[in-house]
């Protein structure tokens, strides 16, 4: 199955190449990536969703790829646009899939393996070359996709443009009376009518929910008076959207409407922190000072940001100890948040990237507190 998103083979055979220099420099002997995100960045390919079968990307420092896949499954493999950039290894039912791996790999290396690889895969592995160790991608190359290049920047902001939209059409509908779930599937409706092929979440969280920043959708019915969280994303042609509003039905009292634009200072105040050469860390702390210094700081219960690529989770994370200096082309939320348990929660969320001196926002609509019906 071929990936949606714009990209050649060269791309392909570019990012291999790439991971496996970061691989080396790393000081693993290889990577070996599973079906999952990476797997689809690499090579475009997307294995069926649910196999015990192996398969398993092999990229070894100054040799070629190889993709160790089940023999019913080649044919789609090798329709991927990343294949010719690589070479198919196929097995059959019957024969030893890690020996085949094996005979890929320094029977004493350690190497980087996707963080979503079966535990069966990976004890196969080990138990066939028991003088190999393993790290997570994630421990070992936590910046593999992090900075995008233009075609994938076009890809996220298109993505971005859609989710808002959704938004744009989402507060023109009534919410007092309603269930949460109604809404959410109104808005992710929405997300489909507006290209998404794949919704993740949908948060609609009302009143005393919004004081939950993972609710998602309940079967509470909104009231007039409540503060509403919206947070929604998915996947358009590949690449993610992810975005936060918080609108109230009906006029909003003096300190829902301080809480708001407490909220919307702190988001301001992380987005301005962006630049080339500062740490994650940075972001995070110019939105929690604000949000600290209005006396609200143990309401701020969650990191200020992810990144966001072909998944809309992802590395580098905008949190307190995370020194990774950003890079023109990394992409991550700016999303502080406060949360008044039993009360009503306030989060407001753009995806911005960073630029050759500063930061873009891919989220356009407006911060303002929305007041809905």
């Amino acid at each position: 199955m071929t990936g949606t998103a714009p990209f050649t083979t060269d791309d392909y055979r570019a990012r291999m190449d790439r991971a496996a220099r970061a691989a080396a420099d790393a000081g693993l002997a290889g990577l070996l990536v599973a079906p999952g995100p990476d797997l689809v960045w690499l090579t475009g390919y997307t294995p069926p969703a649910a196999t015990e079968r192996l398969t398993l990307l092999v990229l070894v420092p100054g040799g070629d790829p190889v993709l160790v896949v089940p023999a019913l499954e080649a044919p789609d493999a090798a329709r991927a646009t990343g294949a010719p950039a690589l070479t198919l290894r196929d097995w059959r039912d019957g024969q030893d899939p890690y020996a085949a791996t094996a005979a890929l790999l320094d029977a004493g290396g350690r190497f980087g393996i996707s963080d979503n690889a079966w535990a069966m895969h990976l004890l196969g592995l080990q138990n066939t070359l028991p003088g190999t160790s393993y790290a997570s991608l994630t421990e070992a190359l936590p910046m593999l996709r992090a900075v995008k290049d233009a075609a994938e920047l076009e890809l996220l902001v298109a993505a971005g443009a859609a989710a808002d939209q959704a938004f744009e059409e989402i507060r023109k509908v009534a919410f007092g009376g309603r269930r949460e779930s109604e809404v959410g599937a109104e808005l992710a409706g929405l997300l489909r009518r507006f290209g998404h092929s794949q919704v993740d979440f949908t948060i609609v969280a009302s009143g005393p929910n919004g004081a939950n920043p993972h609710h998602e959708v309940g079967d509470r019915v909104i009231e007039r008076g409540d503060m509403v969280v919206l947070d929604f994303g998915g996947l358009k042609d590949g690449y993610g959207s992810d975005t936060s509003r918080t609108v109230h039905v009906g006029e909003p009292t003096d300190e829902e409407r301080r809480v708001h634009d407490l909220v919307r200072e702190a988001q301001e105040a992380g987005f301005r922190a962006v630049r080339p050469g500062a740490a994650c860390q940075d972001v995070d702390r110019a939105a929690r000072a604000v949000i600290a210094g209005a006396g609200y700081g143990e309401y701020f219960i969650h990191r200020t940001g992810h990144g966001i690529g072909v998944t809309t989770h992802e590395p580098p994370y905008m949190i307190e100890g995370e020194e990774q200096p950003l890079v023109p082309g990394m992409c991550f939320s700016v999303e502080p948040g406060v949360y008044l348990p039993g009360r009503f929660g306030v989060r407001i969320e753009d995806i911005v990237t960073v630029t050759e001196d500063g930061g873009r926002r891919l989220n356009d609509t407006t911060r303002e507190l929305v007041v809905v019906d």
